[in-house]
């Protein structure tokens, strides 16, 4: 049966908070998301129920996902409990917003979306070493209208980038120079217990200040589920494997990371959930990676051309397909670059195909 889609906004919202309290920029975010965080809350319900997960089972995981994120960041939590307070709903419908990734790793039935990330780190010589990236951010298409930009200021450093409706954070640049795309991986091992992969992201954009500083607050995290952050500054670039049983260094190809959604290291990569991603993260990756032994990206802006696929390609630009059921119709809900040099995410409200007919979004944390 075809369905049809839900469709983008005619103008899609930017988000500013502002305040040293991070309670108070909650509330100034859910205060612009009185009617978003429910609408969110109601896919994501339905995702929940697809994958057999009771709404009972959703309150009590919310709940421990709390209490673990107060544990790990208070002001994190306090954020959180803002949000709620700002939107009008219970606070543990904000904190499942924000666990979702982790409540779903119950779920057999509900499949992760697919996204592909290139950094790169151009070195040449007499000049100083420059670094950029690009992603498409790929999710269910019945959530394309439930995500926003994003410009939090207040805290240790200003933050601006995309996320969810009612989620901290995801990917983004801070005023420090530090930037973080972000893709989710999948381990045996995956489930509450540890601090969300969203909530991680959004504390180490917050706090971090250079790369070394962002790696130090992810492995002094406490960690229950899976994902990947690219993380660079102007000078500095690493690629991590996360999971619940370590957090790992990736190789790069010739000073540029190439990221799908697969584990690429070995030690995590041996309880991978390898059935939920591949081939496709395999070929994805392959194909990006050889599109790179020909062409050599020098500026951010050559970047996002080399995420446009079209037929009988991999689907690094991810369409929907209309035939598919509720929870298996993905989209690139977004392409997005970062430049720490000049603390700016661009956001293209679509597809990396969709270059040309739509104009980007320029933030800078500065």
């Amino acid at each position: 049966m075809t369905s049809t889609f839900p469709t983008r906004p005619a103008e899609r919202p930017h988000i500013r908070a502002t305040a040293a309290d991070p309670y108070d920029r909650g509330v100034a975010r859910g205060e612009q998301l009185r009617e978003g965080i429910p609408a969110a809350a109601e896919v994501y319900d339905r995702l929940f129920a697809l994958g057999g997960i009771t709404p009972a089972r959703v309150a009590e995981d919310a709940a421990r996902a709390l209490d673990d994120i107060g544990r790990f960041r208070p002001a994190a939590r306090a954020e959180i409990t803002g949000i709620a307070q700002g939107a009008g709903v219970e606070e543990w419908r904000v904190a499942a917003l924000n666990a979702r990734t982790e409540i779903l790793a119950r779920s057999a039935a509900v499949p992760p979306g697919e996204c592909t990330t290139i950094v790169r780190r151009v070195l040449e010589e007499g000049t100083a070493p420059r670094t950029f990236g690009v992603q498409t951010w790929d999710w269910h298409i019945e959530l394309s209208a439930l995500w926003h930009t994003l410009e939090s200021r207040g805290g240790r450093h200003d933050v601006v980038g995309l996320t969810e409706n009612g989620i901290l954070g995801k990917m983004g640049v801070n005023s420090a120079g530090l930037a973080l795309h972000f893709n989710i991986l999948g381990h045996r091992r995956d489930g509450i217990g540890g601090v969300p992969m969203h909530v991680l992201a959004a504390v180490v954009l917050e706090e971090a200040g250079s790369v070394a500083e962002a790696v130090e607050i992810v492995r002094s995290a406490p960690l229950a589920s899976s994902g990947s952050f690219a993380l660079f500054d102007e000078t500095d670039a690493v690629l991590l494997d996360i999971s619940p049983v370590g957090v790992f260094e990736a190789p790069s190809e010739h000073d540029t990371f190439v990221r799908t959604n697969h584990f690429l290291t070995p030690v995590p990569a041996a309880g991978e959930k390898s059935w939920l991603y591949q081939p496709d993260s395999g070929a994805r990756r392959a194909f990006v990676l050889d599109r790179l032994t020909r062409r050599r990206p020098a500026t951010v802006d050559d970047l996002p051309e080399l995420l446009v696929t079209g037929p009988g390609e991999p689907p690094v630009t991810c369409l929907p397909d209309p035939d598919q059921p509720l929870g298996q119709r993905w989209a690139s809900l977004a392409t997005i670059t970062l430049e720490p040099a000049t603390r700016t995410a661009s956001v293209l409200d679509g597809t990396p195909a969709d270059i040309g007919t739509r104009d980007w979004r320029i933030l800078t944390a500065d």
